[in-house]
């Protein structure tokens, strides 16, 4: 496993990380407690050392607290970030939101102890606000709470979890200085980050977290026309309509075009990430042994060469999600 800086922190993350939605079984059906335990210590076996959680992950800070508290003594440092959901309960933050709606102060810290309790862990090293509007910055009493928190001891860094696919909405909050990390999705399909938040998180020290760098399995090679999902799996909405047969025509020209099996397509993705000098760390789900080996082992110093990223360039495809 390679390391990389997380932005100004002065701390290193594993250039894989893991991402522990889908271990609470809170939106991904068919988690196992004992099955997502065995991913998480294999992860960390493999020097994997940051795992993100959240509040609304369901069971998902417990189990990440347990494989944690199971790993004491050892010489090694688990980095956990969690979240804090929004008081308003309103996924993404729309325009026009007071702060004091969303994150008032009392808000953050009681939602912090909450996940600490649930957790069994004394701090977060990453709390990260769910949703994120840039009307807040300099509004509202939430950078005194955080500062405080930090002050404390109960976190070491304060970071927001950008609205999907809207990154260009925090690169005011990156320019304040007052962020250590954003956490921002980042894949073939949606490039977007790298057209401005990316050099404003470089410029200004700010650690990068990629989530959905598979696209939520579309860049698996898994989903294809008639492809369904449980009831209760967010990924019908996702992946709502005729989404499944436009994913595999794109996966299908994507493929063609590098010469490669999907597979390959995978380990190619996550390179694709790595391969952006901004990015601290990708988390992608890992809820089996499998993935884990799978996706830690891209970790390997083998970067994609200047015409592999050319031609992947070429695949940015804009898409209207839950319309």
């Amino acid at each position: 496993m390679r390391y990389r800086p997380l932005g100004r922190s002065g701390l290193q993350v594993s250039e894989i990380g893991y991402g522990a939605w889908g271990v609470g079984a809170s939106a991904w059906v068919g988690a196992s407690e004992d099955e997502s335990l065995r991913a998480l210590h294999r992860a960390l076996d493999l020097g994997v050392n940051l795992i993100d959680t959240a509040r609304g992950y369901g069971e998902s800070e417990r189990i990440v607290g347990r494989a944690v508290r199971e790993r004491a003594g050892r010489d090694e440092e688990v980095l956990v970030a969690t979240k804090v959901p929004p008081l308003n309960g309103i996924w993404p933050a729309p325009d026009g939101v007071d702060p004091a709606d969303a994150f008032p102060g009392t808000h953050i810290r009681e939602s912090l102890g909450t996940s600490l309790r649930a957790a069994g862990l004394d701090h977060f090293d990453v709390l990260q606000f769910h949703v994120w509007s840039d009307e807040w910055v300099g509004r509202g009493d939430w950078l005194e709470t955080v500062a405080d928190l930090k002050q404390q001891g109960l976190i070491r860094l304060f970071g927001v979890s950008i609205n999907d696919h809207q990154p260009d909405n925090a690169l005011a909050l990156v320019r304040s200085g007052v962020v250590d990390t954003v956490q921002v999705i980042y894949n073939i399909f949606d490039q977007a980050p790298a057209d401005a938040l990316f050099g404003a998180c470089q410029e200004h020290g700010v650690g990068v977290i990629v989530r959905v760098a598979l696209d939520e399995g579309g860049l698996t090679g898994a989903v294809k026309a008639g492809t369904t999902f449980p009831e209760g799996d967010f990924r019908n909405r996702y992946f709502e309509g005729d989404r499944p047969a436009q994913v595999e025509a794109h996966v299908d020209a994507l493929t063609a075009d590098l010469g490669i099996t999907t597979a390959e397509l995978p380990g190619t993705a996550l390179r694709f990430v790595l391969s952006a000098p901004a990015v601290s760390t990708v988390i992608p789900g890992m809820r089996t042994v499998r993935n884990v080996e799978r996706n830690t082992a891209v970790s390997d110093g083998v970067p994609l060469d200047a015409d592999r990223l050319a031609l992947l360039a070429k695949h940015r495809w804009q898409r209207n999600f839950y319309q």
